[in-house]
Protein backbone atom coordinates (compact mmCIF):
# COMPACT_ATOMS: atom_id res chain seq x y z
CA UNK A 1 0.00 0.00 0.00
CA UNK A 2 1.18 3.55 -0.62
CA UNK A 3 2.71 5.42 2.22
CA UNK A 4 0.27 8.30 1.53
CA UNK A 5 -2.86 6.25 1.37
CA UNK A 6 -1.60 5.41 4.99
CA UNK A 7 -1.11 8.65 5.75
CA UNK A 8 -4.37 10.26 4.99
CA UNK A 9 -6.01 10.35 8.34
CA UNK A 10 -3.08 11.31 10.01
CA UNK A 11 -2.28 14.38 12.26
CA UNK A 12 1.00 15.25 9.84
CA UNK A 13 3.57 18.03 11.70
CA UNK A 14 6.02 17.43 8.74
CA UNK A 15 7.29 15.29 5.96
CA UNK A 16 10.91 14.69 4.73
CA UNK A 17 10.98 12.58 1.67
CA UNK A 18 8.44 10.87 -0.39
CA UNK A 19 5.26 9.56 0.40
CA UNK A 20 4.94 8.27 -3.37
CA UNK A 21 6.53 4.89 -1.83
CA UNK A 22 4.97 1.36 -1.51
CA UNK A 23 4.98 0.02 2.00
CA UNK A 24 4.85 -3.80 2.85
CA UNK A 25 4.11 -3.73 6.34
CA UNK A 26 3.88 -1.84 9.91
CA UNK A 27 6.30 -2.26 12.52
CA UNK A 28 6.55 -0.51 16.16
CA UNK A 29 8.78 -3.32 17.03
CA UNK A 30 12.35 -2.71 15.47
CA UNK A 31 13.43 -6.42 15.49
CA UNK A 32 10.28 -7.25 13.69
CA UNK A 33 11.26 -4.81 10.72
CA UNK A 34 11.56 -6.18 6.80
CA UNK A 35 12.51 -4.66 3.34
CA UNK A 36 9.81 -2.17 2.38
CA UNK A 37 8.37 -1.34 6.16
CA UNK A 38 7.11 1.02 7.88
CA UNK A 39 8.77 1.36 11.25
CA UNK A 40 6.54 4.00 13.75
CA UNK A 41 8.73 5.04 16.46
CA UNK A 42 6.12 5.40 19.59
CA UNK A 43 7.49 6.53 22.97
CA UNK A 44 6.69 3.26 25.50
CA UNK A 45 6.78 3.59 29.60
CA UNK A 46 10.19 2.02 29.63
CA UNK A 47 11.34 2.42 25.92
CA UNK A 48 11.40 5.21 23.37
CA UNK A 49 11.04 3.83 19.70
CA UNK A 50 13.03 6.38 18.77
CA UNK A 51 15.99 4.99 19.52
CA UNK A 52 15.47 2.38 17.76
CA UNK A 53 14.75 4.36 14.31
CA UNK A 54 18.81 3.46 13.41
CA UNK A 55 18.13 -0.57 13.74
CA UNK A 56 14.89 -0.38 12.02
CA UNK A 57 16.35 1.83 8.82
CA UNK A 58 19.04 -1.36 8.88
CA UNK A 59 16.80 -4.02 8.99
CA UNK A 60 14.91 -2.45 5.72
CA UNK A 61 12.75 0.20 6.99
CA UNK A 62 12.08 2.62 4.18
CA UNK A 63 9.59 5.23 6.31
CA UNK A 64 9.72 6.33 9.39
CA UNK A 65 6.91 8.10 11.51
CA UNK A 66 7.82 9.88 14.38
CA UNK A 67 6.85 12.50 17.04
CA UNK A 68 10.63 13.74 16.98
CA UNK A 69 12.83 14.13 13.85
CA UNK A 70 16.60 12.72 13.48
CA UNK A 71 19.06 15.01 14.17
CA UNK A 72 20.15 13.71 11.25
CA UNK A 73 18.35 11.81 8.16
CA UNK A 74 19.14 8.99 6.10
CA UNK A 75 19.38 9.40 2.66
CA UNK A 76 16.27 7.38 0.74
CA UNK A 77 14.31 7.09 3.45
CA UNK A 78 10.84 9.20 3.66
CA UNK A 79 10.11 10.93 7.01
CA UNK A 80 6.93 11.46 8.71
CA UNK A 81 6.59 13.64 11.92
CA UNK A 82 3.56 13.47 13.41
CA UNK A 83 1.67 14.71 16.78
CA UNK A 84 0.83 11.05 18.11
CA UNK A 85 2.96 8.74 16.87
CA UNK A 86 0.50 5.71 19.11
CA UNK A 87 -2.94 7.13 17.23
CA UNK A 88 -0.61 7.37 14.30
CA UNK A 89 -0.04 3.65 14.29
CA UNK A 90 -3.58 3.04 14.74
CA UNK A 91 -5.09 4.92 12.48
CA UNK A 92 -2.53 3.51 9.97
CA UNK A 93 -2.69 -0.17 10.50
CA UNK A 94 -6.40 0.44 10.01
CA UNK A 95 -5.94 1.36 6.73
CA UNK A 96 -3.96 -1.29 6.08
CA UNK A 97 -5.26 -3.81 6.76
CA UNK A 98 -8.40 -2.65 5.05
CA UNK A 99 -10.48 -0.40 7.29
CA UNK A 100 -12.00 -4.08 8.51
CA UNK A 101 -14.44 -2.07 11.47
CA UNK A 102 -16.17 -0.79 8.72
CA UNK A 103 -17.80 -4.08 7.71
CA UNK A 104 -17.91 -5.41 11.26
CA UNK A 105 -20.04 -4.70 14.31
CA UNK A 106 -17.44 -3.91 17.46
CA UNK A 107 -18.71 -3.41 20.35
CA UNK A 108 -15.98 -2.60 22.78
CA UNK A 109 -16.61 -3.39 26.89
CA UNK A 110 -14.60 -0.74 29.19
CA UNK A 111 -15.02 -0.87 32.95
CA UNK A 112 -13.10 -1.24 36.00
CA UNK A 113 -14.97 -4.72 36.38
CA UNK A 114 -16.33 -7.39 34.17
CA UNK A 115 -15.25 -6.52 31.11
CA UNK A 116 -14.59 -10.00 30.09
CA UNK A 117 -17.48 -11.66 31.35
CA UNK A 118 -19.51 -9.24 29.61
CA UNK A 119 -17.76 -9.79 26.23
CA UNK A 120 -17.49 -13.45 26.49
CA UNK A 121 -21.44 -13.34 27.60
CA UNK A 122 -22.35 -11.51 24.48
CA UNK A 123 -19.86 -13.49 21.75
CA UNK A 124 -21.28 -16.83 23.40
CA UNK A 125 -25.22 -15.12 22.59
CA UNK A 126 -24.60 -13.86 19.65
CA UNK A 127 -22.91 -17.01 18.49
CA UNK A 128 -25.67 -19.10 19.58
CA UNK A 129 -28.21 -17.15 18.03
CA UNK A 130 -26.10 -18.28 14.35
CA UNK A 131 -23.70 -15.18 14.07
CA UNK A 132 -20.10 -15.68 13.72
CA UNK A 133 -18.14 -13.63 16.44
CA UNK A 134 -15.16 -12.70 17.45
CA UNK A 135 -13.74 -12.19 20.48
CA UNK A 136 -10.93 -10.12 22.00
CA UNK A 137 -10.45 -10.54 25.66
CA UNK A 138 -7.70 -11.22 28.71
CA UNK A 139 -8.30 -15.15 28.36
CA UNK A 140 -8.46 -15.10 24.01
CA UNK A 141 -8.58 -13.88 20.89
CA UNK A 142 -11.22 -15.88 18.99
CA UNK A 143 -12.39 -16.45 15.52
CA UNK A 144 -15.53 -18.11 15.34
CA UNK A 145 -14.45 -21.05 16.70
CA UNK A 146 -10.75 -20.52 15.96
CA UNK A 147 -9.29 -20.02 19.20
CA UNK A 148 -5.90 -17.91 19.30
CA UNK A 149 -3.76 -17.28 22.69
CA UNK A 150 -3.99 -13.92 24.17
CA UNK A 151 -1.14 -11.81 24.65
CA UNK A 152 -2.72 -8.59 26.09
CA UNK A 153 -6.09 -7.42 27.08
CA UNK A 154 -5.74 -5.44 24.12
CA UNK A 155 -3.34 -6.01 21.53
CA UNK A 156 -0.91 -3.26 19.79
CA UNK A 157 -2.87 -1.21 16.98
CA UNK A 158 -1.13 -3.04 14.08
CA UNK A 159 -1.77 -6.51 15.60
CA UNK A 160 -5.22 -5.41 17.07
CA UNK A 161 -6.46 -4.41 13.33
CA UNK A 162 -5.02 -7.81 11.46
CA UNK A 163 -6.89 -9.61 13.82
CA UNK A 164 -9.94 -7.70 13.14
CA UNK A 165 -8.73 -8.07 9.50
CA UNK A 166 -9.05 -11.99 9.89
CA UNK A 167 -12.81 -12.08 11.70
CA UNK A 168 -13.45 -9.95 8.42
CA UNK A 169 -12.10 -12.20 6.28
CA UNK A 170 -13.48 -15.54 8.27
CA UNK A 171 -17.24 -13.72 7.71
CA UNK A 172 -17.73 -12.43 11.26
CA UNK A 173 -20.54 -10.51 11.42
CA UNK A 174 -20.00 -9.28 15.24
CA UNK A 175 -16.43 -8.45 17.10
CA UNK A 176 -16.87 -8.54 21.31
CA UNK A 177 -14.03 -6.83 22.47
CA UNK A 178 -12.63 -5.59 25.86
CA UNK A 179 -11.20 -2.16 26.09
CA UNK A 180 -8.91 -1.67 29.05
CA UNK A 181 -8.17 1.94 29.72
CA UNK A 182 -4.36 1.06 29.19
CA UNK A 183 -5.24 0.54 26.23
CA UNK A 184 -7.54 3.56 25.42
CA UNK A 185 -4.85 5.74 26.96
CA UNK A 186 -1.97 4.40 24.67
CA UNK A 187 -4.41 4.88 21.51
CA UNK A 188 -4.46 1.07 20.38
CA UNK A 189 -8.53 1.70 19.20
CA UNK A 190 -7.37 4.98 17.22
CA UNK A 191 -8.82 4.41 13.80
CA UNK A 192 -11.62 1.87 14.57
CA UNK A 193 -15.59 2.60 14.27
CA UNK A 194 -17.56 1.13 16.62
CA UNK A 195 -20.90 0.16 16.47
Amino acid sequence: MMLRDLLYKTAIRAVNGDTNISITSLHTDSREVVEGSCFIAIKGTATDGHSFIATAIEKGAIAIVCEQMPASATGGITYVQVDSSAAAAGWMAHSFYGEPTSQLKLIGVTGTNGKTTIATLLFKLFSSLGYKCGLVSTVQYQVGETIIPSTHTTPDAINLNRLLHQMNEAGCSYVFMECSSHAIEQHRMAGLQFA
